[in-house]
């Protein structure tokens, strides 16, 4: 009998300022050393910083001959925008996205955003499979996402986007695996098998709590909060009592065979490379 392997990957992101792009280069470089099988780059609201991630996701595939993954998000965007975005990646050497609706962005007013041209990440994926040769990942949630009515409500539209041509799934952070396995028991009882790989965010300071997390709409279990209420004042003991938890909740989804571990690294390379050592 094979032993099952569950995947490991990153997630990383473009710096906002131009200055620190040799910094992220070398971090990038660190997280290449613990062998991932992808890592992904995200970007901005509405592409803010689409250049910059074709920058960095070239780096990872062509430079450090890593499956690199782009971003790429649709709310702002017009079907010409989206086009060039597709051309600069395909001109980069990158041939795999995770297609995302997006937040929307600050600037964008009610009426653009009433009448933009993709509602939903599915239809980014029905354009994409459509006018591109890109292979297509997609992002998913846990405890459903923040605007759907319920988890199974959730779920039809993932089995939506995955018909319409995602080969791979990653998932929103959790802090508490029972969620996720309930995930996949209803999303396997729906006929979606394609790899799902886990989103775990590690918590190592308190402030992570009111901002990360409270905009992923995960929520927080109550070991988790205690741990934060007994080490959230000094700044040490809280990182270690973060990775430790963040340790714990993986080596629970490997025991599970998980398909794959994605780690957003928050471009903290001491943190990955702790947890890494320790699974």
């Amino acid at each position: 009998m094979t032993k099952h392997k569950t995947g490991l990957s990153f997630e990383v992101f473009p710096p906002k300022k131009d200055e620190e792009f040799d910094n992220a280069y070398q971090i990038i470089q660190e997280l290449g050393k613990l062998n991932p099988d992808f890592i992904s780059c995200t970007y901005g609201a509405g592409g803010s910083r689409a250049g910059k991630t074709i920058e960095i996701s070239s780096f990872i595939q062509n430079t450090l001959h890593i499956d690199s993954i782009a971003h790429i998000t649709c709310v702002g965007f017009t079907r010409e925008d989206l086009q060039r975005n597709c051309d600069a990646l395909k001109d980069a050497g990158i041939n795999h996205v995770l297609a995302l609706r997006g937040d929307r962005p600050q600037t964008m007013s009610d009426e653009q955003f009433n009448n933009r041209e993709f509602y939903y990440a599915a239809d980014l994926v029905h354009y994409l499979k459509e006018h591109t040769d890109l292979q297509i990942s997609g992002a998913c949630y846990p405890e459903k996402h923040f605007e759907a009515s319920s988890l199974e409500d959730d779920l039809r539209h993932l089995k939506e986007k995955v018909d319409a041509g995602v080969s791979s799934l990653i998932s929103q952070m959790f802090f508490d695996n029972a969620y996720f396995y309930r995930f996949m028991d209803k999303a396997g009882a729906l006929g979606i098998n394609v790899p799902i790989h886990a989103g775990i965010m590690p918590i190592t300071t308190a402030k992570q709590l009111g901002t990360t997390v409270s905009l992923s709409g995960s929520s927080v279990p109550k070991e988790l909060a205690d741990i934060i209420a007994t080490y959230g004042e000094d700044k040490e003991d809280m990182r270690k009592a973060g990775i430790d938890y963040a340790v714990r909740q993986i080596r629970d989804l490997k025991e599970h065979c998980v398909d794959g571990i994605h780690i957003y690294s928050m471009n903290k390379i001491k943190t990955t490379t702790e947890i890494c050592s320790m699974i």
